[in-house]
């Protein structure tokens, strides 16, 4: 199962030296998700963090910025998605660059999992919000029986997003999840780094591998 951490949405103190260290203990997955952070400021944030980290970065604006970093990948908004061909010269430039880039995307409901017609291959889409963000039950409009139906029928490798925390892991994985996004679980703790730690330990109880 995939570990993912998404970014704190506003800029926070140490920010570049945090995100080295979840790198250093282990994390793969990072989506750099700022949208109202310029593309001078969003540069200054990537190079702050060492290049050899840059491809365990998932971007969510700036793509262009992934045609001078090496880094993972893309991640498309609905306002990238809106702008189809715009969008589409884009990735077809940054691939000529960089091949092997991966796109992730965002769906909220199940219903988009068996759309026809998405014009782009994704590596993992996130499907949110699936827990309530205080005691990990499902959120209304979405079922386990419904989750688990939806995992096993569609094409797409889903992460689940919105909620998660420590305790929506052994869920998760029973469920089939492909991996598990989180947010506040990490950025609202004291040590994002000790948070994170926790985290990889219960995925180790529960004799879960992390991609």
């Amino acid at each position: 199962m995939k570990l993912i951490v998404i970014s704190s949405s506003s800029e926070i103190e140490n920010e570049a030296q945090i995100i080295t260290s979840l790198f250093e203990a282990g994390l793969d997955h990072f989506h750099l998700r700022k949208h109202k952070l310029s593309t001078k400021k969003t540069r200054e944030l990537l190079k702050a963090i060492p290049a050899h980290f840059h491809d365990r970065i998932i971007i969510h604006s700036h793509h262009n910025l992934a045609r001078s970093f090496n880094l993972k990948g893309i991640h498309l908004t609905k306002s990238h998605l809106k702008k189809r061909y715009t969008t589409l010269f884009s990735i077809k430039l940054i691939q000529l660059k960089n091949p092997k880039i991966i796109i992730t995307t965002s769906f909220s409901n199940i219903g988009q999992l068996f759309e026809k017609g998405h014009r782009h291959e994704y590596n993992y889409v996130f499907l949110s919000p699936i827990f309530d963000s205080l005691n990990s039950k499902f959120q209304g409009g979405f079922t386990e029986h419904s989750l688990k139906s939806a995992v096993s029928k569609t094409s797409f490798n889903i992460a689940a997003r919105g909620g998660v925390d420590i305790n929506a892991i052994e869920k998760s994985n029973e469920i089939g999840f492909d991996g598990l996004a989180f947010y506040s679980s990490i950025w609202k703790k004291k040590d994002p780094l000790a948070a994170f730690n926790t985290i990889v330990e219960r995925f180790q109880e529960l004799k879960i591998p992390i991609e």
